[in-house]
Parts: C-alpha cells; structure tokens; sequence
C-alpha cells in the first residue's frame, strides 16, 4: 500500500514567514517518514506569485491528482491552518470528490480545534513569551467573519484564566479589532508594547499591518498612543511546541 502525507498551508510569498511554515513541515516529515511527502498551497494569488519566481508549488486537487495518478491508496492530508475557517471549508470542498478514490483517506483537524487546544497554546505562548514588568504582550491575530472567529477571545479568556493579564488578544481583520483592545491595554496602564503574531508565519500581515512604519500599521498606532513598542517577527511555526501540536494532530488520524 503506497501511503502519502499531504501538508496544506495558506502560503506566504515572504522569505521570513516561509522559514515559519518549512519548520512545521519537517516536523509533520518526521513524524510520519514512512509516507511520501506533498506540500499545496491553498492560495491561489500566492501559487502565482511563487510562479513568477520560478517556484512552482501545486493546489491541492492538483497534488491529489497525481496521488492518484502514482498509486497511492492511503492518504493523510494534514493543514496548518489556525481555524475551522473559510480556508479549511475550502480544504474539506476541494477533498470532496477524492476522498472516496483513495482506499484510506483522513483529514487532520486544525491547530485551534477545541478549548484543550486553547489551553495547550496559551500554555505554550506564556512560556514562550514570560511577563515583563511594564509592557503588555499584544498578540495579532489575522481575524475572520467565520463563527469561528470566536476564538480569539475564547484565547483571551485563557490567557485570563491562566493568570496573564498583561496578555491581549486582537484580530488586523476581524473582531476583537486593535481599537477594542487597545483602551484595555491603557486603562490597565500599560505604556510598553510587545508585539508578536499570531500567526503560522510571520509574512505580509506580520511585516506590513503589524511592525511596518505605515501609519496605519498596529505598531505606528500604539506610537502614536505613546507607548514604546517593540515586535517579534516570527510566526507560530517557529515554535517547537506548536509544532509539537500539528504533529499530534498528525498522529490522531494515522492511528
């Protein structure tokens, strides 16, 4: 039985954030090497934009196709994603007319799928980025109109429960917004910001709506709040721990 492992991402065009996303791939390798690795991209815009580079990453049909094509039977499609969102209906749409052409075929649950997920990744995050007397730690969030968006305040309330309550959580496209949070944050009296992403990778909305010097960017923001800011551009996948989670996401549907 010839048996395939099949890693779905979003994508990023930034070099910093595929860093992000190759280290949570070749977690997911390591954990199952027996099976013949694929990666796809579910972006279509970010497919074309590795194209014009000479890159030439697949959808996700396209890599199920040639699955097909090679014999395989028995195959484990495991995302990135953060969120049962739009991105993984998408995922679960475009698996529809190939799950029952292959004699075994699972799909692997997203990073945030319940509230021991919720747990587990507060956990992680408040040991990877511990208390600084003064600064409150700001995590970007990308946000979403899907129900599940819920989450991130669901995250919020963790961290609450977790004893953090210099940690926020926040949506750049989504609700809590950064002007929901950011009366909290001051009210708390807080003039020091830390902010890091909540994000696989660390690529557009990291660099860009996070910590770039456009106005409108969260760090500019903040400063012109007066607070003293600073940012961390390294997504979730950098994390050993978070990776640690997509592969035991991985094992659960291998067994």
């Amino acid at each position: 039985m010839k048996q395939a492992l099949v890693c779905v991402s979003f994508g990023t065009t930034v070099e910093n954030g595929r860093a992000d996303l190759l280290a949570v791939e070749s977690a997911l390798q390591a954990e199952a090497p027996e099976r013949y690795f694929a990666r796809a991209l579910t972006s279509r815009m970010i497919r074309k934009r590795l194209a014009t580079r000479g890159e030439v990453v697949k959808s996700l049909p396209e890599v199920l196709e040639e699955l097909l094509a090679d014999g395989v039977t028995d195959v484990a499609v495991q995302p990135t994603h953060l969120l049962y969102g739009y991105e993984y209906d998408k995922i679960k749409a475009e698996i529809s007319p190939y799950a029952m052409r292959f004699s075994r075929f699972v799909l692997g649950k997203p990073l945030l799928a319940d509230t021991n997920d919720l747990q587990k990744v507060a956990t992680i995050l408040g040991q990877s980025y511990p208390a600084v007397e003064g600064e409150a730690l700001l995590f970007m969030g990308h946000g979403t109109e899907h129900f599940s968006g819920v989450v991130y305040p669901a995250l919020q309330s963790v961290f609450t429960l977790q004893n953090r309550p210099d940690t926020f959580v926040a949506a750049v496209e989504g609700w809590p917004a950064l002007t929901d949070v950011l009366p909290q944050i001051q009210q708390a009296g807080y003039r020091k910001a830390h902010l890091v992403p909540l994000l696989l990778v660390a690529g557009d909305h990291a660099c860009h709506d996070m910590a770039g010097d456009d106005p409108e960017s969260w760090k500019s923001q903040l400063e012109a709040a007066g607070f003293t800011v600073r940012c961390t551009l390294e997504g979730l996948g950098r994390l050993p721990g978070i990776q640690q989670l997509y592969c035991a996401k991985l094992k659960e549907i291998l067994e």
